[in-house]
C-alpha cells in the first residue's frame, strides 16, 4: 500500500466525497444522519462544518492522491469529557485493502498526542463484521452488545460497543 494520509477537508474534495459516499452499501453501515442519496450539497455542508474546526476532528482519507474515505471522532462532554467516539467509512472500491486499519492507527496517534482522551468508543451494527475485525486489529475490545438497540432500514439491529483505552499522561 502506498502512503495513506489523513488530511483536513477542503471544498475541492466535494465531488470525490460524493463519488465514494453516494453508495447504499455505505449507508447501510452508518447512522441515518448520513444522507442517502449523498449529493454535492451534502458534501459541501460536511466540508464547511468539519473543514474549519480547530483542532481538526474529522479527516479525509487519501491514498495515492485519491480520496478513499473519511474518519473522525466526536468528543463527549461533562463527566464523559475523557471519552471520544470514532467513526469512519471507506469507499466500496477500496474495501479489503487495510485502509481502515491504517486510518484508525493514524487517528489514534493524533488523539494520543492531544492527551485528552483515555477512552475511545466505536459503535458498530451487528452485521458489519468487517468493521469489527478492523477495530480488533487496532486493539479495541468488545465491551458489550446493545441488543435490538437501533432501527436501520426498518430492521431492528444490535449495536456492538468496541472500546480502546489510551494513555493520557
Amino acid at each position: 500500500m502506498q502512503e495513506l494520509i489523513l488530511k483536513k477537508w477542503q471544498k475541492t474534495d466535494a465531488a470525490a466525497l460524493v463519488f465514494i459516499a453516494n453508495n447504499r452499501n455505505i449507508f447501510d453501515q452508518v447512522r441515518d444522519s448520513f444522507p442517502q442519496p449523498y449529493t454535492v450539497n451534502d458534501a459541501l455542508k460536511w466540508i464547511e462544518i468539519h473543514g474549519t474546526k480547530h483542532p481538526c476532528q474529522n479527516y479525509a482519507i487519501w491514498l495515492d492522491e485519491q480520496l478513499v474515505g473519511s474518519i473522525g471522532f466526536v468528543p463527549q462532554e461533562y463527566e464523559r469529557r475523557h471519552v471520544a467516539e470514532i467513526g469512519y467509512f471507506i469507499g466500496e472500491p477500496f474495501w479489503g485493502k487495510q485502509i481502515a486499519t491504517t486510518a484508525i492507527q493514524q487517528l489514534l496517534t493524533i488523539m494520543q498526542q492531544e492527551k485528552k482522551y483515555s477512552r475511545i468508543e466505536a459503535y458498530v451494527y451487528g452485521k458489519n463484521t468487517a468493521s469489527m475485525k478492523v477495530l480488533k486489529k487496532n486493539q479495541f475490545f468488545l465491551e458489550g452488545i446493545q441488543h435490538k438497540a437501533a432501527i436501520k432500514n426498518n430492521k431492528i439491529q444490535d449495536i456492538y460497543i468496541w472500546v480502546r483505552f489510551l494513555e493520557t499522561a
